[in-house]
Parts: structure tokens; C-alpha cells; sequence
């Protein structure tokens, strides 16, 4: 199992009542991507990155059939919320937030 602490506290900037478990699975999904920095993080002015968000983590992973239209604002609230983060956020941040606006903590 892939350790999480690295990122608890990020995570929980956002998301007040994390769930471990649900982390953890975000984790261990993206395993090896995490050490590399570029793989590690979500560029939202970069729409190839946010396309690969949409077909790969809502369509492929949640198996959500939603128009790209509201996949796409749901990728662009994500990008508002984590505005702070400057221009990279943390991938298993922005993941665990679409598993939560989507409904799918503790569904993973």
C-alpha cells in the first residue's frame, strides 16, 4: 500500500471530513504516477491535462456517462476551489474532490 500522509494534510484543506479509505484507493489507483512531479499534479490551463481528468478518471474510473459539458464544469469547480494552489494542484487532491462532488467516497 502506497503511504498517504504525504497527502492527508492537503486533502483535508478541502475536504474537512476526509475518508482514509477513499484516499488511500486514490493513492494506490495512480501508484507510480505520484513520484514523478509533472505526473503528480493537475495543470487546470493546460486542456489536454483536463481532458485526460475527464476521459480517464470521470468516464473511465467513475463510469460516468454525464455530457462533457457537466463534466467539464464539474473539472472547472475543481480548478475554482483549489485556486489557491497557484498553477499546480495535487492530483490526488483534485481527484479526491470530484470522488466527492460525484459521490463516490466510500464507492471506490
Amino acid at each position: 500500500m502506497a503511504d498517504i500522509a504525504p497527502y492527508v494534510d492537503n486533502v483535508k484543506k478541502y475536504a474537512s471530513n476526509y475518508d482514509e479509505a477513499t484516499l488511500q484507493k486514490i493513492v494506490n489507483h495512480l501508484g507510480i504516477a505520484l513520484q514523478s512531479r509533472d505526473a503528480s499534479l493537475v495543470s487546470c490551463s493546460d486542456p489536454s491535462e483536463l481532458e485526460r481528468v475527464k476521459e480517464k478518471w470521470l468516464k473511465k474510473k467513475f463510469e460516468l456517462t454525464d455530457s462533457d459539458a457537466d463534466l467539464d464544469a464539474a473539472i472547472e469547480e475543481v480548478c475554482t476551489t483549489m485556486k489557491d494552489e497557484k498553477s499546480n494542484k495535487s492530483r490526488v487532491t483534485f481527484y479526491y474532490l470530484l470522488a466527492e462532488k460525484y459521490g463516490k467516497v466510500g464507492a471506490l
